[in-house]
């Protein structure tokens, strides 16, 4: 295929993910990042024809400079891209499939422990209605374990403040029915009626920025990365830390596994299971501790 023809159907790719696939805006911008990144570094260096020398030689590009993960999902992108491509019967197979991504590196995820976690809630300011948003945010995500970017797609629908519960729509288009407790209800409550004024009427988004417009992820993100330093927490956590902190600390409360699953919406349990090792790291510090003859 050629750079011209490839070039032309980016835009359509963006559109089939949207539609068909219903990813994330969070996932789209990665996709879009990444498959624009590898047009850039064809057309600077002359591939006018793209085909599995070219994909290698892009791999070979970036391969020094990234974190296996991060260079594991431009080559996932590409592939998808080229999926594409060959379901609409632009190509005939598939140059990218035969790429290997690097083995992923086995990453613990990181978060707070319990104490850091409600400092951070507890020092979140609420003089104004965007500090009340915030800490609604912030509340929510860490009594449901949502994902932000599923936080910040909920409507004022979604919430049900008497029973308790929220309904989030997960990857792939996947609802589920989440309990949260009476502190994130409590802050949404005091959410609700202090923007109720400061919202656009054309938006039924639950979470509002100063225009009245639903709140971006990168806009959530600063909020995060400000009061992380207001409260002298210092941990490198970005916003899935809250999400990972909510999964840590109910499987150390006794939550079981399968109930941790269902509550996060990981298809796999495999997923899930990573949490395991952070509760054995806690277990074995107890039992440094505690045991009398180690």
């Amino acid at each position: 295929m050629d750079l011209k023809t490839l070039r032309g159907n980016s835009s359509q790719f963006s559109r089939y993910l949207t539609i068909e696939k219903d990813v994330s805006p969070h996932t789209l911008r990665a996709y879009e990042g990444d498959i624009g990144g590898f047009l850039r570094f064809l057309e600077a260096n002359g591939h006018d024809e793209v085909d599995l020398s070219a994909i290698r030689a892009y791999v070979a590009s970036i391969y020094g400079g990234l974190r296996k993960s991060s260079l594991s999902r431009k080559i996932s992108s590409i592939k998808v891209f080229f999926k594409f491509l060959k379901k609409k019967g632009l190509v005939a197979d598939n140059p990218a499939a035969l790429i290997r991504s690097p083995r992923a590196e086995k990453r613990l995820p990181k978060f707070y422990t319990v104490d850091e976690m409600f400092h951070f809630l507890d020092t979140l300011p609420d003089n104004t209605w965007i500090a009340l948003r915030n800490r609604a945010i912030f509340e929510l995500i860490y009594s449901t374990g949502t994902r932000a970017q599923e936080t910040l797609d909920l409507n004022i629908a979604h919430v049900h403040l008497d029973g308790l519960w929220v309904l989030v729509k997960g990857k792939g288009g996947k609802e589920r029915v989440l309990p949260f407790g009476e502190k994130a209800r409590e802050a949404l409550q005091k959410y609700l009626e202090a923007a109720r004024r400061k919202r656009n009427a054309a938006t039924q988004a639950l979470f509002v920025n100063r225009s009245g417009e639903r709140l971006s992820y990168r806009g959530l993100l600063k909020v995060m990365k400000k009061h992380q330093l207001s409260a002298s927490l210092f941990k490198d956590l970005a916003l899935h830390g809250v999400r990972h902190s909510f999964a840590t600390h109910m499987l150390n409360g006794g939550a079981d596994l399968r109930s941790i699953q269902e509550l996060l919406g990981h298809s796999k349990l495999s997923t899930t299971q990573k949490y395991t090792h952070i509760s054995m790291d806690k277990i074995m510090e107890i039992y440094d501790k505690a045991h009398p003859r180690r």
